[in-house]
């Protein structure tokens, strides 16, 4: 009897961890294709039709071997919508050469190190009474608030708020929020 017992623990477990495991390699699409979870930051993000801007960014950054490090990172990812919304001529200006300190600075303000999926975020909002400061990579901070049960925003230090539109995209080295403005650091 006791031998049975142990029999079906074990058996009941690696049911679950193979649950977990197939749950662990669902992709998600962004921008129109996959999102692979066994793939890393730069290589999934490069597919994404919504983050070409995002990704020209990067690159002109010089910041394509930091994502593609073992990290993990945690990314608000602008969509090209984002970048389109900011005062005509930034990105532009941000792309040159001569600005590649600033545009860093904006995009690792977009980053903190860590793996912070949905409930990970909201987790921290509720310890910290309806809000969590997250220090980003540039050093800056972004403080996340939940905007009804299942939705979270992200005020950037000069009082711009961007939604999360799309969470929990895992990725081998950590894991992408999709969101639909560009946060700004105080410079």
């Amino acid at each position: 009897m006791k031998r049975s017992f142990k029999t079906i623990g074990l058996i009941a477990g690696s049911i679950f961890l193979m649950g977990t495991a197939s749950y662990a390699q669902e992709t998600v699409k962004v921008g129109g294709e996959e999102m692979f979870p066994q793939k890393n930051i730069v290589e999934n993000a490069v597919n994404s039709k919504d983050h070409t801007t995002l990704v020209a960014a990067v690159k002109a950054a010089d910041l394509v071997a930091t994502l593609q490090t073992e990290g993990p990172f945690t990314v608000f990812a602008p969509v090209n919508d984002a970048f389109e919304n900011l005062p005509e001529g930034t990105v532009a200006t941000l792309l040159k050469p001569e600005n590649k300190k600033t545009l860093s600075t904006v995009l690792t303000y977009h980053v903190i190190a860590g793996k912070y999926d949905f409930d990970a975020i909201s987790g921290l909002i509720k310890k910290g009474k309806g809000a969590a400061d997250l220090k980003t990579v540039s050093g800056g901070t972004l403080t996340a608030q939940m905007n009804g049960k299942h939705n979270i925003t992200l005020t950037d230090e000069n009082g711009g708020v961007a939604n999360i539109t799309t969470y929990d995209v895992y990725q081998s080295n950590g894991i992408i929020h999709v969101i639909d403005k560009v946060v700004l650091p105080k410079m």
